[in-house]
């Protein structure tokens, strides 16, 4: 774009919303800024369905602002409901994940495609929207240049936890681990271990030592310091991935080496078909003792979505 756009990344601060909505208004323009929605009961409760007369219904820096933006790039539920509003006061309004109801009420809806959500106005992704490109690589591999030291290969570690389509606990990460544990053997090289907020405390426990006498880092939560997560995606030369996160998975594939996915076969649901989907383009194969190199071509579908949202709204 020549000219700077005033645009809001809309979210109700949960990292996953906020990391999709901020990713894709900082592609439409760098210079866009993250404005939280707090909303009142009663409409939180109806939303996006319910909508309110005023401002205040969103929280304090709602109230306060004295300008609306010309684009809102929103995402999750509340989400929903305040760029449903700002839409009425003539706000282009751009909502990502399918918002249960008509797609109508937005100017247009971005969906990952095994969500199912179709329409004139919907553009669809193979998993979610994230940052990770070139440039957020390169910033990483600089602020995590320590790493350049750790012995190759660098086998990078992702680990999620439970959810609603998948199970990922103890005895699956003991599973994961006897894999790990066998290519470390016969490839040496180091590992880049990063736990997430949904790992199994079990598992957090499993970690504290066992890796003790492998080169490299094992971050399980705020005890051990900053979170190295970006480090690792940028200086791994391979990536496995426990198999129960579209939003971990995602930005894994939009770096350049080869992911593995761990036991692909116990999701279910909707996150099952964004898994096959990558088996199918071979950006992923199931994790197995060997972890193989292949050809990859980086995931990079926020860039993509940017573009189409420029042409659509004449921007």
């Amino acid at each position: 774009m020549t000219d700077s756009l005033q645009i809001w990344a809309v979210s109700d601060g949960r990292a996953g919303n906020l990391r999709q909505a901020e990713a894709l208004a900082h592609a439409l323009d760098p210079a866009a800024r993250h404005v939280e929605v707090a909303t009142r009961i009663p409409w939180r409760w109806f939303a996006p369905r319910w909508l309110p007369s005023g401002p205040g219904a969103f929280g304090k820096a709602w109230a306060e602002s004295t300008a609306l933006p010309e684009v809102a790039i929103g995402c999750g539920r509340q989400a929903a409901l305040a760029t449903r509003w700002l839409r009425r006061q003539d706000t282009r309004s751009v909502q990502i994940l399918d918002p249960r109801i008509d797609p109508s009420h937005w100017d247009l809806v971005v969906a990952p495609g095994h969500d199912g959500l179709r329409g004139a106005n919907v553009i669809t992704t193979l998993g979610s929207l994230h940052p990770v490109d070139d440039a957020w690589l390169a910033q990483a591999r600089e602020a995590f240049a320590a790493f350049v030291e750790l012995p190759r290969p660098r086998t990078a570690v992702l680990l999620g936890g439970s959810s609603a389509h998948a199970r990922f606990d103890r005895m699956a990460f003991e599973v994961l681990a006897s894999k790990l544990e066998a290519v470390l053997a016969c490839d040496g090289g180091s590992l880049l271990l990063t736990a997430s907020r949904r790992t199994d405390p079990k598992v957090r426990e499993l970690l504290r030592h066992r890796y003790d006498g492998t080169p490299g880092i094992v971050w399980r939560g705020e005890g051990d310091g900053e979170n190295p997560y970006p480090g690792i995606l940028a200086w791994a030369d391979r990536i496995v991935c426990s198999p129960d996160s579209v939003n971990m998975i995602s930005e894994a594939c939009a770096t350049t080496v080869p992911v593995h996915v761990f036991d692909p076969a116990r999701v279910r649901g909707r996150p099952r078909r964004f898994l096959d989907a990558l088996l199918q383009r071979g950006r992923i194969r199931a994790m197995d003792a060997r972890l193989a190199p292949f050809d990859v071509v980086p995931l990079r579908e926020t860039v993509r979505v940017a573009a189409e949202i420029r042409d659509r709204l004449n921007l």
